[in-house]
């Protein structure tokens, strides 16, 4: 005799036509090389109330990451923090952060039903919807990372895409945790949330030995001017390469982290503080360590692809940005000068300007520019001293470029990508989608 009740049954099967549909859109937008977005804006029409029924099923609640900086890779630590724990972790690996992304990354692993069977979800989230989503996943715990000046085509300000994160972050019910670094998230009250608010950080130390702080070279120089003393619950106490101490409470968790660079190891201080969160006494110094031990480079970020066929012929490294912040960490990370570089931006960001905030002191020459703004880019960099090899916009002409020279001393060559052109570049090179979540 069957132990599920009959309206849960019936409930369940109410979901059957809107899954099945979505997971049809979703096999055929895979075949024909598309996005993964449509499958989950489909299914989202045909049941409303599909996602919050798929976000109320994890024993240990939803966990929601935020931020202009670092979501994809944060994501990818607390999951990887909390399967080294023995929990089955759902995630959105590749970043598809809006409603109808999260829908669909939902639907890889959904039943026919609407079940997913996972102990907890880790998801990163769009800031523009995340009030909105807070109100339908009630997430147990909410990280907010940074804000920082990125998108303004869509936000206007960045005062507004805090406020958005704060707002959200009001609707939490469990925990919730906040970069103390940041000067407008620093700030927030805490008489204003209905949880209780943890802190993650840098030693102070730590981010004035840094060239350019942690943020913006513009207005970051000086340090953490502008932010609140919060004593951070997690903090980033040595670093020494890509091995770091954080403190989390009064524990010293040894890390190795993923990719290199000071931006990498304020996400793993924010990543331990939430893991701290959601598993409590569980929570072991021990196991965080081996699963960051285990950890492979988030999508996209740090991976090293062959550039081609051989396996054992010459590596690309994938570095990310997509805003001035982001490139000037990954700069400020190099160990050395890269021997051949490529650099690609897109139209995905219509106001380049912020290029001239950047110190790229770091490279000597860019090989190949590429990408719908790679004349914009190529001025940037002349502007800054930088020779330029080529210029070439179109991305697949652009690899075949990089793909003619000799091959490095060092065997590796360095591209630098916003995400669109980071997704090409990697397709180009024969690694299509990682949209399939590790458990």
């Amino acid at each position: 005799m069957s132990s599920v009740a009959p309206q849960a049954r019936s409930a369940g099967l109410r979901y059957v036509f809107p899954v099945l549909a979505g997971k049809l859109a979703r096999f055929a937008t895979r075949l024909r090389g598309g996005g993964s977005a449509f499958p989950g804006y489909l299914t989202n029409k045909l049941a409303p109330s599909l996602l919050p029924t798929l976000a109320d099923q994890f024993p240990y609640g939803v966990v929601f990451v935020l931020g202009s900086n670092g979501k994809t890779t944060t994501t990818h630590m607390v999951s990887e923090a909390l399967r080294a724990h023995g929990l089955t972790v759902f995630t959105n690996p590749t970043g598809a952060n809006l409603p109808q992304g999260v829908t669909s990354a939902l639907l890889a692993d959904a039943t026919l039903t609407g079940r997913v069977r996972a102990d907890v979800a880790v998801l990163e989230i769009d800031e523009g919807y995340a009030a909105d989503l807070a109100d339908r996943l009630s997430p147990s715990v909410i990280l907010s990372l940074n804000v920082q000046v990125d998108q303004l085509y869509r936000f206007y300000e960045t005062e507004r895409v805090a406020d958005m994160m704060l707002d959200a972050s009001r609707r939490a019910h469990a925990h919730v945790v906040v970069n103390r670094d940041d000067p407008y998230l620093s700030k927030i009250d805490e008489s204003a949330m209905r949880a209780p608010v943890s802190f993650f950080g840098v030693a102070e130390e730590i981010v004035a030995a840094s060239k350019h702080g942690l943020a913006n070279a513009a207005d970051t120089r000086s340090g953490n001017a502008g932010t609140l003393a919060r004593e951070a619950y997690s903090e980033v106490r040595r670093v020494q390469a890509r091995d770091i101490v954080v403190r989390v409470a009064d524990a010293d968790v040894p890390v190795r982290l993923p990719a290199r660079g000071l931006h990498y190891a304020a996400d793993a201080a924010a990543a331990l503080a939430v893991a701290s969160r959601v598993l409590g006494d569980r929570f072991s110094t021990e196991a965080a360590s081996t699963g960051f031990s285990r950890m492979a480079p988030a999508y996209g970020r740090g991976e090293v692809i062959p550039l081609r066929r051989d396996p054992a012929g010459e590596k690309v490294e994938f570095v990310m940005f997509k805003n001035a912040p982001s490139l000037q960490m990954n700069l400020d990370a190099l160990d050395e000068t890269p021997e051949r570089v490529l650099m690609a931006i897109d139209e995905g960001t219509p106001d380049v300007s912020w290029l001239y905030d950047v110190d790229f002191d770091a490279l000597h020459a860019v090989d190949v520019v590429t990408g719908e703004k790679a004349y914009q880019l190529a001025l940037a960099l002349e502007h800054a001293g930088v020779r330029i090899g080529a210029v070439e916009p179109d991305m697949e002409k652009a690899v075949a470029l990089m793909r003619e020279f000799p091959q490095t001393a060092a065997g590796r060559q360095t591209w630098f990508v916003n995400y669109e052109l980071m997704m090409i570049g990697r397709r180009l090179l024969g690694h299509g989608d990682q949209e399939v979540a590790r458990r």
